[in-house]
């Protein structure tokens, strides 16, 4: 069962659940805390693992890139590039219902399964004071989608976390309701002006008389490096390798090289396996750097041993199918 922790910042318990919770995300475990938006569902945005039990925990279909939580501006900088017009919206409205998808910094540590891939990053600097404290403590970037089952409404108090996701998580921080009650607004400032993808707790007019004029509205999916946070997993160019992929191979020719799941290749210099032991959660925090790996050996296919299609296999063969399709 997944334990609740009841705390406001003025408990005298504050600093010791913080600290609990600090030590559970160091480890590569969940904790759901309040935001002023919703609750989110948070683990190190660092760690690959830790991320790949996220998507786990919510049974989420396809690996969307996830909103990075951070400290303050200092530490966002360290993970996005900030345009002018970007450093206008972080001034006027961090902390806050607000998150920023920028291009990558080259000191970023938010991994590339938390980014699903993309050269971008989403940031946020959260209001609540629960939010805040966590991540301060943690020290890291925390990502933190909403802590609900995927596809269920999006939970604003503990007892919705709980009712969703009891038993798949390790620990909830009870802050009370969330205070917003929507998600945040999501606005691209990517190569060209800033863009909403996503209409949150923060107004298009408040953005506007900040940017001083409007505000451009998203782009199609598939028009730029932006669209997977509109639909998710729309973009197979993101996923594609140079070599070709051959799917649910079963076996590797010599001129291949191999990823493989459950040690079906025999081992190789040239073969890496997303989990020996069969584990999808394991596979998903690999998929995206043992791909980068592979390609870069120069080979001009790649043989993909066959991967379950239930829990997060079925996100993972999403993306394969993905970066296998014509181009």
């Amino acid at each position: 069962m997944t334990r609740i922790a009841r705390l406001t910042s003025d408990d005298q318990d504050f600093v010791a659940v913080l600290a609990d919770a600090a030590r559970i995300l160091q480890g590569g475990g969940t904790v759901a805390f309040p935001t002023e938006t919703v609750y989110g569902l948070g683990a190190d945005a660092t760690s690959a693992e830790a991320v790949a039990r996220i998507y786990a925990a919510k049974g989420r279909p396809a690996f969307n890139p996830l909103i990075a939580h951070v400290a303050n501006l200092e530490a966002a900088a360290l993970q996005g590039l900030f345009s002018t017009e970007a450093s206008m919206l972080a001034e006027a409205f961090w902390p806050g219902p607000l998150t920023l998808v920028l291009p990558l910094a080259t000191s970023a540590s938010v991994c590339a399964l938390a980014r699903a891939g993309l050269n971008s990053v989403a940031l946020r600097i959260p209001r609540h004071p629960i939010a805040r404290a966590l991540i301060e403590t943690f020290g890291r970037p925390l990502a933190a989608p909403s802590a609900n089952r995927s596809g269920r409404m999006s939970p604003v108090t503990a007892a919705h976390v709980f009712e969703d996701l009891n038993g798949a998580i390790d620990l909830i921080l009870d802050g009370g309701p969330a205070s917003v009650g929507v998600e945040s607004t999501i606005i691209a400032c990517l190569d060209e002006g800033p863009r909403l993808l996503r209409p949150g707790g923060l107004t298009r007019q408040d953005i506007e008389t900040v940017l001083k004029r409007p505000l451009e509205d998203r782009v199609a999916a598939g028009s730029s490096h932006a669209a997977p946070l509109i639909a998710p997993g729309m973009m197979a160019s993101h996923y594609a390798p140079h070599a070709q992929l051959r799917l649910d191979a079963l076996t590797r020719e010599p001129q291949e090289s191999g990823l493989d799941f459950g040690g079906r290749f025999a081992p190789a210099a040239e073969v890496f396996d997303l989990s020996p032991r069969g584990d999808l959660i394991e596979a998903a925090a690999h998929l995206f750097d043992y791909l980068h790996r592979l390609d870069q050996l120069g080979k001009p296919v790649i043989a993909v041993a066959p991967i379950p299609h239930h829990g997060l296999g079925e996100a993972i063969n999403d993306r394969l199918r993905r970066a296998a399709a014509p181009r």
